[in-house]
């Protein structure tokens, strides 16, 4: 609301009608009061973004400048003034684009006219102090708006990495207490098991839950700080080792060319996904987890005989990594297998000379 106090240049005006040199000043005050009134109402709808640009703003910064025109040309002199004061609501309801010049020139030169008849070249500052009016106004208030619009992006934008960083964090979370709290439960079933008849392979059991524990808490740290980059052989590792124990035969191929390590973290997650899946929902006996691909693209497939997440659509875990895949450029997709059981099969594209291709197919029982 700055340019209200611009409103005392309408000082000469009424003063001209107090001394009562103005002809008919009935009518001069009613069109003085309707000019005060008229600025006032479009400094505050121009100051407003959603009534700015409505067709009753420009309806009434036409009839202001109607207005304007008639008391400046009737009366002259200190009336004059009045044509900067309609410069700054013009700059003001404009501001910027191609309508700034075509208003402005022409607005200018109707001005420089009334003015040049009135008043010949005594009040040739009015004409440019009309035309700085306009100018200046829009050039400030269009670099306000635009500072505006960049806190608002940039507030926008610090929200995003905020809900960026919350869904990495809270997916990293659910892939890895999901699969360690998966393969800590069967090694306790399995110590518990063992215990009555052999203690020596109980302890060992009890000796991998808490290797997990530790692991488990080294990868959560590292998932916290965003620092977390999987190995997918470690995953592979693991996936065989967590399968044997809960009483689930792995199977693991490996064939092709070897992943970038972006490619092979997100593959890694793939794996402890689809472990965790078979041991937690499938009730699956055996498991083979299959990689291979050509120089353009990867491919990751695991496929059990159980019956899948819950026996139903993928659980959230499934979903998370569905998106992440995408994210990177791939595609994860799920469901039964070509001889029954439950798959998952991701590919995701890969760099030519990424990695070497190893000697044939190794495969691990």
């Amino acid at each position: 609301m700055s340019l209200l106090p611009w409103l005392l240049m309408a000082g000469g005006a009424l003063s001209h009608l107090l001394r009562g040199e103005a002809p008919y000043p009935w009518a001069g005050g009613l069109g003085l009061l309707g000019f005060a009134t008229l600025y006032v109402v479009l400094v505050f709808r121009a100051f407003d973004p959603h009534r700015r640009k409505t067709p009753r703003t420009w309806g009434l910064l036409a009839l202001f400048a109607v207005l304007t025109f008639a008391l400046a040309t009737g009366y002259g002199r200190e009336w004059l003034l009045l044509f900067p004061l309609l410069g700054l609501a013009v700059g003001a309801v404009v501001r910027r684009g191609k309508l700034l010049p075509l208003i402005t020139f022409p607005l200018v030169g109707a001005v420089g006219a009334v003015t040049f008849w009135r008043d010949d070249w005594d009040s040739v500052g009015i004409v440019y102090g009309t035309f700085i009016s306009v100018m200046v106004t829009a050039a400030i208030l269009a670099l306000d708006e635009t500072v505006r619009q960049l806190l608002v992006t940039r507030e926008e934008l610090a929200r995003a990495a905020v809900e960026k960083e919350r869904l990495r964090f809270s997916r990293d979370l659910h892939d890895l207490l999901g699969h360690t709290l998966s393969v800590i439960v069967v090694k306790s079933e399995a110590a518990r098991r063992l215990a009555p008849h052999d203690l020596d392979a109980a302890l060992a059991q009890v000796g991998d839950i808490e290797s997990v524990g530790r692991q488990a808490l080294t990868e959560i740290r590292e998932a916290v700080t965003g620092y977390r980059e999987g190995s997918l052989t470690a995953e592979l590792d693991r996936a065989r080792d967590a399968l044997s124990s809960a009483g689930i035969s792995p199977v693991v191929h490996q064939a092709g060319p070897l992943p970038e390590p972006q490619t092979e973290a997100l593959l890694g997650w793939v794996v402890r996904e689809s472990a965790t899946n078979a041991i937690r929902h499938s009730g699956a006996t055996s498991c083979v987890i299959a990689l291979d691909g050509t120089p353009d693209r990867i491919r990751l497939t695991v496929t059990d005989d159980g019956r899948g997440p819950l026996g139903q659509a993928p659980g959230t875990g499934l979903v998370g990594l569905r998106e992440r895949v995408a994210a990177a450029g791939g595609t994860l997709t799920t469901g039964p297998g070509p001889r029954g059981g439950f798959r998952v099969t991701a590919e995701l594209p890969t760099e030519t000379g990424s990695g070497t291709a190893s000697d044939g197919t190794l495969e691990r029982q």
